[in-house]
């Protein structure tokens, strides 16, 4: 699947949290400032377009659903964050962000937990 835009993410977020709807159902839920009608219209097409949501003609207006849950769509994302940024290596990208401080050993060891239940 084709990567999304950082606006094409926001709003995609926002269409898995509503699970299915119209334009103005999606752009009610956007964070203030709002982007214009037309501009969320786009990225819905677009979204559309890569095959993250499928719509659904009603006479002229289109309900719009996403074609995988939030899941997938995490999976799919993170899998390719992997693969492009940590040499598709799942312990260079725990070690990058233990390097960086953003992950305490107490985090560490819960995820070892977690690992070892599996």
């Amino acid at each position: 699947m084709e990567k999304l835009t950082h606006q094409e993410e926001e709003v995609l977020l926002v269409i898995f949290q509503q699970k299915r709807g119209f334009i103005r159902d999606f752009l009610e839920k956007m964070d203030e400032p709002r982007p214009p009608y037309t501009t969320v219209a786009s990225v819905v097409k677009n979204l559309e377009r890569k095959g993250y949501v499928k719509a659904t003609r009603y006479g002229n207006v289109y309900e719009y659903a996403p074609t995988m849950d939030e899941q997938e769509f995490k999976s799919k994302f993170m899998s390719g964050v992997v693969k492009n940024y940590f040499e598709n290596s799942y312990k260079e990208m725990v070690s990058f962000f233990a390097e960086k401080q953003k992950i305490t050993a107490e985090e560490l060891q819960e995820i070892i937990k977690l690992i070892e239940k599996k």
